[in-house]
């Protein structure tokens, strides 16, 4: 039986790699790891598709360390600890030339007592850890372990590197390259790709087997999007259509249509997503598009997640449907959004400014001394429990990095803060 084309084209090196330049181009991160076989331990993040077990694969061609590997949905930690037996072993061994590699796939699918049983052996040397995940290590992986390996962030295939990919599998592949193939267009392609190698790949596929032997192999737009609705891909939580479905949820919310909304939440739970990745989704969203405008909306959407810890399925669809409904109709804004996104740019700009001394803390007599505190006003000792004084660096002045957006509650707070400033 014939391999799937994406297993076919898979890289063997890092030369043959497409994408993720920011960590395998020429002298970064993971090429010089790589290439001298000095390998720490870190967590490939990213979505479906762009290359962390590809990678994965590659250092077990490339290091002379023994490698092995771990998949978070069939390991438990008896299987972690034999593991990590046999990786002892091989340090002991007279013939290892280096750390034993442990690669673990969907890392985040591990529970807290699973991923405890790493620790002892990552931070003692004993394996080197490689993780890959799609989702966010912050709320998946625990602190103890994130502290001893580093995140690096996987990307989206971008179009330039799709077309490599394309034109690598139409004339390198050993069914493809023997076809004849016509490329009209690519937009549709690219699109449903989604920035996804696999997906493309699997396309292809389809493509492929779809076209009889003696008749020409065309690609453009319509053939792409005809084939693609008879073969409609079934839900996949762990990749796929999972940051397809998730996306069009956020942007119905976003754009303030409950009955959209309601049925990508929908198309989630039937798809079996996990209810809390969803509740996260709803918190994100009360924080970054709505904000300011319905400081509530943030309130009940940290209520709607842990109410979901405590009372699960199926009566949890009930507030994830209460709290969706409630954030698309809110008023909109992302002010507090934009805001901290110039604030860090800035601080990125500027450097770290010394803080003014009149708002330094003076917990000894030398910082006093030293005019720490000294000149600080303390509101409430003024009407209406405000005073002017510089808050920023003397150097930055006090420049202006929240702007209000167009909606009354914000042009409250827009109106006390500009007559608080005389602006």
């Amino acid at each position: 039986m014939t391999a799937p084309l994406a297993e076919r084209l898979r890289p063997r090196t890092l030369d043959d790699y497409i994408g993720q330049t920011h960590l395998v181009g020429k002298d970064c991160i993971l090429r010089r790891m790589i290439d001298s076989g000095n390998v720490s331990s870190f967590i490939l993040w990213g979505p479906p598709g762009v290359g962390k077990t590809t990678l994965a694969r590659i250092i077990a061609n490339t290091t002379k360390s023994a490698f092995y590997t771990l998949s978070a949905v069939h390991s438990g930690v008896k299987e972690v600890r034999d593991v990590l037996d046999q990786c002892k072993a091989d340090a002991r061994s007279m013939f290892s030339q280096g750390c034993p590699i442990l690669f673990i796939d969907e890392i985040h699918r591990f529970n807290k007592s699973q991923q405890d049983s790493l620790l002892g052996a990552v931070e003692s040397g004993i394996v080197t850890l490689v993780g890959a995940t799609t989702e966010n290590p912050s709320f998946e992986v625990i602190r103890p372990l994130l502290s001893r390996a580093q995140v690096y962030v996987l990307k989206p295939l971008d179009a330039p590197e799709l077309q490599q990919l394309l034109d690598r599998a139409l004339t390198t592949d050993e069914i493809l390259k023997k076809r004849n193939v016509t490329v009209e267009s690519t937009d549709a392609l690219f699109r449903f790709s989604g920035g996804d190698a696999r997906k493309l790949l699997n396309i292809l596929d389809l493509l492929e087997k779809s076209t009889a032997q003696d008749e020409e192999m065309v690609i453009n737009d319509q053939l792409v999007t005809e084939r693609l609705q008879e073969n409609p891909a079934a839900y996949d939580k762990n990749g796929e259509m999972h940051y397809d479905i998730i996306s069009a949820f956020i942007k119905s919310v976003r754009g303030s249509d409950p009955d959209a909304a309601i049925y990508w939440l929908a198309r989630l739970i039937a798809g079996g997503e996990d209810p809390k990745f969803i509740a996260r989704r709803l918190v994100i969203l009360a924080s970054e598009d709505i904000g300011l405008a319905n400081p509530n909306a943030l309130l009940l959407a940290n209520a709607t997640f842990d109410t979901i810890h405590k009372i699960g399925w199926p009566e949890g669809r009930i507030p994830l449907a209460e709290c969706t409904i409630y954030l698309a109709t809110s008023a909109k804004s992302n002010s507090a959004y934009m805001a901290i996104n110039q604030a860090l740019q800035l601080v990125e700009q500027t450097g770290n400014l010394p803080v003014p001394l009149h708002l330094r803390n003076a917990p000894t007599k030398l910082m006093k001394e030293m005019g720490y505190g000294r000149d600080y006003k303390y509101s409430h000792d003024y009407p209406g429990n405000f005073v002017q004084q510089q808050f920023m660096p003397e150097e930055l002045g006090r420049p202006t990095l929240w702007n209000a957006c167009d909606n009354p509650s914000e042009a409250k707070m827009k109106a006390l803060n500009d007559q608080r400033w005389k602006k």
